[in-house]
């Protein structure tokens, strides 16, 4: 672990797209619009960013505005922030966040801190990039609830925002409103922890080497998620399939996405359906070994952990916390 935290500042090339996505023979345009900097930690690997969606100053603030209007919500009530709150590393503190027909979502809401890496979204792995995750919660009855076509109409008359549509993506639809919300959420990098900063004090130190131990052939890599779908045993019978709602195969079934756990300290209550209240709770459910569901991934298993050790593993989950977002 080194030292301190530095970054490197990666400049992203812009590219403006006009009509893109219509026309399989539109031509990238190079803008002379800003690029947006993101600032990296070291051990961060580059962020991964579609050709169509290059990174802009323009972009990025587009995507800002959008993300806390509650205009883009069906009865004007909700935005993107009312559940991924920004002091809480873009989650909420509710089990399932309540739609606008006060209906629950099937899962909860989870943090959106460095979701310009996963290979995936959603905790079944339902949606394969940030442009096409962004509709979902818009249109879905239990969250925005709004039809897309009629949402883009609502945004053109309002007027606000089609000049920098415009400037950004060379049209004001619903391919700007996307990859606009989306540009912004790969914004959003967080690793200044104290673990990044090589600042843990004893129990800390204790809680990563047990951590290492019992922990990290899941939550691996700069991020703590191998981005693997496995079953936790959280429930010996799942009401929500998870990955097996995509591939309907039984071995599938009750399987989620690994979290990261970056912020994990901000963003309970914890597990797919937010029924975990503590990390405290959750780590006396891996230290039990699961409930057994038949689908339950072999590493889950009883850790024998008494309880100083186990309070030093959470005292090293807490060390991952971004100080910034709270």
């Amino acid at each position: 672990m080194r030292k301190g935290i530095s970054c490197r500042v990666w400049t992203l090339v812009p590219f403006l797209f006009l009509l893109a996505g219509i026309s399989a023979g539109c031509q990238e345009e190079k803008s002379s619009e800003p690029a947006f900097e993101v600032q990296l930690p070291e051990s961060f690997p580059e962020m991964p960013i579609p050709a169509d969606n290059q990174l802009t100053q323009l972009r990025v603030e587009l995507g800002r505005k959008l993300f806390f209007d509650p205009l883009l919500s069906a009865d004007s009530s909700l935005s993107c922030a009312t559940c991924h709150k920004p002091q809480f590393a873009f989650a909420d503190t509710v089990p399932l966040s309540l739609g606008v027909h006060g209906l629950l979502p099937l899962r909860n809401t989870p943090s959106i801190m460095n979701v310009a890496w996963p290979p995936y979204l959603h905790a079944d792995g339902g949606r394969s990039t940030l442009e096409n995750q962004v509709i979902a919660p818009l249109e879905g009855g239990e969250e925005m609830g709004f039809n897309l076509r009629d949402l883009v109409e609502r945004l053109q008359a309002d007027g606000r925002y089609t000049d920098e549509m415009m400037e950004a993506y060379g049209r004001d639809d619903h391919y700007a409103m996307v990859r606009a919300i989306a540009a912004f959420q790969r914004s959003l990098v967080s690793g200044q922890s104290a673990f990044d900063r090589a600042e843990l004090d004893s129990k800390q130190l204790e809680g990563q080497k047990l951590f290492e131990a019992h922990c990290r052939s899941c939550h691996s890599g700069f991020n703590f998620t191998n981005y693997e779908f496995l079953n936790n045993g959280l429930e010996l019978a799942y009401a929500d399939a998870g990955r097996g709602r995509i591939t309907f195969a039984p071995e599938d079934s009750g399987t989620f996405k690994v979290p990261g756990l970056r912020n994990v300290e901000l963003t309970a209550p914890y597990m797919h359906d937010g029924s975990i209240r503590t990390l405290e709770e959750v780590v006396a459910h891996y230290n039990r070994g699961g409930a057994g569901h038949r689908n339950q991934d072999p590493r889950v298993k009883p850790l024998e952990l008494d309880s100083l050790e186990q309070q030093a593993l959470v005292a090293f989950l807490k060390a991952l916390t971004d100080q910034r977002f709270q």
